[in-house]
């Protein structure tokens, strides 16, 4: 049976490489999910997949399937929607429309996301349901998030009006903010806009609630939701230099104290985490064995630079790890994916890249092969893997 080899690198032969674990952050809220969206990396985990009401961060889905629908043709920034009594009747913040009202759909988008316009969610909703209704447009909304991948979402409304099982995870906001700022980058910047007047209706509820813009530490959105039963929450992404963060949290106890941790979250995601290149194309990671070639062994390279987010703090050389089933069979293709690299910072998922033949390798000769079968008989009696060591292990 041929033996899979594990080749452990101490510290692959790149400066870059070391690192520390960074400082975890210990929220107070009761779920939180912490995304670098420059590099896929999941940064905090907290109760992230289980559903729970989310309040007006729900209206995100609402948003998303708006912008889908403007995109497609079906809906138009310059139409005007009737406004039903069903969507008159919503309180709370809201943005005092009545059924006199025929409102722009631009209008109603920044009503939404500036003013988090109960009734406006409702408009936009009854407009794009099939049967006219928000509970039709709410079954929409499920459906279109279970193609997205949000597994942990249903919807009973188009809001986040308290309603029983209109649940949302903090993973699934934080993919769907992840999906508004990639699909739809000419309506994103409305998420920073910190006031909207509409018609010159209750200028007390004109102002943005999100806590982090103007904060100076690029924030540009998304969504703040509040209830009795959710608490308080926020879904917000902000940029610095090359990298932007997203993340998702609930279950805050007032106001002030999601003010005072969306802001601890994002310093802590840009101050205890930086990208570091690990190795660069071409650059032999490790070697591996190869049976019946003209030589005896290939590099391993990448095909690209491979950069990854890493805790900041310097500490012990970072561990990784090289996996292939060998010994490797000759002939060799040059750019053969053979193996993969799984490094594994301490506190964050792992991370796997593909390995590639550095060099061909041709079948080797009489003599090759002769040598080849002695070692595989050797191999047999002892039953012990070899260890490969890779090349720069330090």
């Amino acid at each position: 049976m041929i033996p899979t080899l594990r080749l452990v690198i101490a510290g692959v032969s790149v400066a870059a490489l070391l690192a520390g674990s960074a400082q975890a952050f210990d929220t107070r809220a009761r779920a939180a999910f912490v995304l670098d969206q420059s590099t896929g990396t999941v940064l905090l985990a907290k109760n992230a997949d289980q559903s729970l009401p989310p309040a007006s961060m729900s209206k995100l889905m609402t948003l998303y399937m708006a912008f889908e629908a403007i995109r497609d043709g079906r809906l138009s920034l310059e139409e005007r929607l009737p406004v039903s009594s069903h969507a008159m009747s919503y309180s709370g913040s809201t943005m005092f429309l009545d059924t006199t009202d025929r409102v722009l759909v631009a209008d109603l988008l920044r009503g939404i996301i500036v003013l988090s316009g109960n009734d406006a969610c409702a408009v936009i909703a009854e407009a794009l349901s099939p049967d006219g209704t928000e509970a039709g447009f709410a079954e929409l909304m499920t459906r279109r998030a279970r193609q997205m991948g949000m597994t942990g979402s249903t919807f009973k409304n188009s809001n986040g009006w308290p309603a029983e099982g209109h649940l949302m995870s903090m993973r699934d906001l934080t993919l769907l903010a992840s999906h508004i700022i990639r699909d739809y980058p000419d309506f994103y910047p409305i998420f920073a806009e910190q006031k909207f007047e509409f018609d010159g209706r209750a200028p007390q509820n004109s102002t943005n609630r999100n806590p982090l813009l103007g904060l100076g530490i690029g924030a540009d959105g998304l969504k703040t939701g509040h209830t009795s039963e959710a608490g308080y929450g926020l879904v917000g992404s902000a940029q610095q230099g090359g990298r932007r963060i997203i993340f998702s949290m609930t279950g805050l106890d007032s106001a002030r104290a999601r003010a005072e941790e969306s802001e601890a979250v994002v310093n802590w995601a840009f101050r205890q985490f930086a990208e570091k290149q690990i190795t660069t194309a071409g650059k032999t990671v490790a070697t591996a064995q190869v049976w019946n070639g003209a030589q005896d062994s290939v590099g391993l390279v990448t095909k690209e630079d491979v950069s990854l987010l890493l805790p900041t703090l310097t500490g012990a050389p970072l561990e990784a790890e090289v996996v292939y089933t060998g010994p490797l069979q000759a002939p060799i293709a040059e750019g053969a994916q053979l193996a993969e690299l799984i490094v594994r910072p301490e506190g964050l998922p792992e991370h796997r890249v593909q390995l590639v033949a550095q060099s061909a390798v041709a079948r080797g000769g009489f003599v090759n092969r002769m040598l080849t079968a002695s070692k595989a008989l050797v191999a047999r009696i002892s039953s012990e893997p070899e260890m490969i060591s890779p090349e720069g292990t330090m």
